[in-house]
C-alpha cells in the first residue's frame, strides 16, 4: 500500500466525526471532513482579503497596521480553538502509528 492510500485511509477512519485529524508528521491537524475544509477556506480568504485591503491603502499608518495584525491574531486564535474543539486532541507524531503500539 503506497503513502496516499494510507494517508487517504487515516483520514478515512475518523469514528468520532472529527473534523481535524491529528497530523501525521508534527504536531497540529489537518482537515479530515468538508466542515474542516471549509474553516480553513475561510479562514484562508479572511487573511487574504485583509492582506489586500491593508496593501491597497498607498502608506498605511500605524493604526491601520495594529488593526491588520490584531485581526490576524484574532483570526489564528480562532482557527486554534476550532481545530482543538472539533478536532483529534494533538500530539507530536512522526509517520503512521505502529499497530503494536497504544496511543
Amino acid at each position: 500500500m503506497n503513502i496516499f492510500s494510507r494517508y487517504i485511509a487515516y483520514l478515512k477512519d475518523n469514528p468520532n466525526g472529527y473534523w481535524f485529524k491529528r497530523k501525521l508528521y508534527g504536531w497540529g491537524w489537518t482537515p479530515a471532513k468538508w466542515q474542516g475544509w471549509v474553516v480553513v477556506l475561510v479562514f484562508i480568504i479572511f487573511v487574504l482579503y485583509s492582506g489586500i485591503s491593508l496593501s491597497s491603502r498607498p502608506e498605511p499608518v500605524d493604526g491601520e497596521l495594529a488593526w491588520f495584525f490584531a485581526k490576524i491574531i484574532l483570526a489564528v486564535v480562532l482557527m486554534i480553538s476550532i481545530s482543538y474543539k472539533t478536532g483529534e486532541r494533538p500530539r507530536f507524531q512522526w509517520g503512521f502509528r505502529d499497530e503494536n503500539k497504544k496511543d
